[in-house]
């Protein structure tokens, strides 16, 4: 047996595994396990020699440092209730529109997205604070729910992004580079996600309600209220991209700012950074206990000869680089219906990346290629998280909205997503 069909057999061992529940790292270890097994005849060494050296050189990276300290800060962020700061500021500009509590929802969660990193969470945090003013005004559960689903891949659009972090990581580009690359299409997501609601209640006007309008005095006071929030934004992609901060330094000053804001502005005690740290102590775990798999699954992979093989048989199939992406964009949108966004990255870009650096598109050079497939690999993740029937947002706000049928919610997200679909191929 050839090391391509190898390499197939164990990709899609890996999936029927995703299909049955198994965790992803789980399945990942598995799988890179099989393809050194089957590459050396069943001998062990290779595999234990390996598995010997991988935990210590996947940690050891300076780089991932910043994964937990952005992880720290979406939690103080929560704990210390910096997201109903956002939202009743969105609120107080959009809640007197018709859609406005949606639409400030959705800017809520872009805000929560620039101190957070990632998308279940912010779906998850932005839903327990908005879900409730939704549906107090009248709002349809469809609207209510497609809403916060959709908002919350602002999550890992607007920097920091722990997936950007990872794809920095596994292709060598700067964290930097790729944060700045984000802000543009993170913003012009949001933009996006409002006008589609806008045209929902437009074509609906009881599905989203218009509020109460709030007096300049409250506008004042909810303003001041979030702008230390954007303060912490500033201070982290500005010292990242100014060159006087690099990420860790960066998001260190990010997690002690947020952390200090929770204490002052929203009363954080001893309880909330307990929960704090712990919650980002589990989150963190369940991330390397990815990495750990995906990169042994990598190395699985790279001894098959799979992803160099895939590679130049793309270069000299004569396909024209567009369809050739086209194919990669809907893969991502098909797994995004079953595992989560940093899994589609790790398990995706060891193939993926050379494929698209060994093609032309528009003339780039290969740095410029390298951040603009990150950046069109991430937007295109997002849909995937709210792309029925399994989107992964979908589950975490249908857990919240237990009153909302699952279909309800699934053609709410179908909404942004195909407006993301028609975006993306603008992008």
């Amino acid at each position: 047996m050839s090391g391509m069909t190898i390499g197939l057999l164990i990709f899609a061992g890996l999936l029927v595994l995703l299909a049955l529940r198994i965790h992803v790292g789980i399945g990942m270890l598995l799988g890179g396990s099989a393809g050194f097994l089957a590459m050396n005849g069943g001998d062990p060494s290779s595999l234990l020699f390996t598995l010997n050296h991988l935990a210590y050189a996947r940690l050891s990276n300076y780089d991932l440092a910043v994964i937990p300290l952005f992880m720290l800060m979406g939690q103080f962020a929560t704990h210390g209730g910096l997201s109903k700061s956002l939202f009743k500021f969105a609120a107080a500009f959009m809640g007197h529109w018709r859609g406005g509590l949606a639409m400030a929802a959705t800017g809520a969660c872009a805000g929560f997205g620039a101190i957070c990193g990632s998308s279940l969470a912010t779906a998850a945090t932005m839903a327990q604070v908005a879900l409730p003013e939704l549906r107090a005004h009248g709002y349809s559960g469809r609207l209510s729910t497609g809403t916060l689903a959709a908002a919350g891949t602002l999550g890992i659009m607007i920097p920091p992004s722990v997936p950007l972090v990872i794809y920095a990581v596994l292709t060598q580009e700067s964290i930097g580079k790729l944060f700045m690359a984000a802000v543009i299409p993170g913003l012009m997501a949001m933009t996006g996600y409002m006008l589609v609601i806008r045209i929902l209640v437009t074509l609906d006007p009881k599905a989203g309600p218009a509020g109460e309008k709030h007096s300049w005095t409250e506008r004042l006071t909810a303003t001041l209220a979030v702008l230390p929030v954007m303060g912490v934004f500033t201070v982290v992609i500005v010292g990242i991209y100014g060159g006087w901060a690099n990420p860790t330094e960066a998001a260190s000053i990010g997690a002690a700012a947020c952390g200090i804001l929770a204490i002052i502005s929203g009363g954080m005690r001893w309880k909330g950074i307990k929960e704090s740290l712990m919650g980002t102590a589990y989150a963190t775990a369940m991330i390397f206990m990815v990495l750990l798999g995906a990169d042994l699954l990598n190395s699985g992979l790279a001894i098959t000869q799979l992803p160099t093989e895939l590679a130049e048989w793309v270069k000299t199939s004569g396909l024209p680089p567009m369809a050739v992406l086209i194919a990669i964009l809907l893969i991502y949108v098909l797994l995004g219906c079953v595992m989560d966004s940093l899994a589609m990255i790790l398990l995706t870009i060891p193939i993926f990346y050379p494929m698209v650096m060994g093609l032309d598109f528009f003339g780039m050079s290969v740095p410029d290629k390298s951040v603009w497939f990150g950046i069109l690999a991430l937007m295109v993740v997002e849909i995937g998280l709210v792309h029925p029937p399994v989107g992964m947002n979908l589950f975490i706000i249908q857990k919240l909205a237990k009153d909302v049928p699952y279909m309800e919610t699934a053609k709410g997200g179908d909404a942004f997503s195909g407006f993301g679909l028609h975006a993306h191929r603008l992008f």
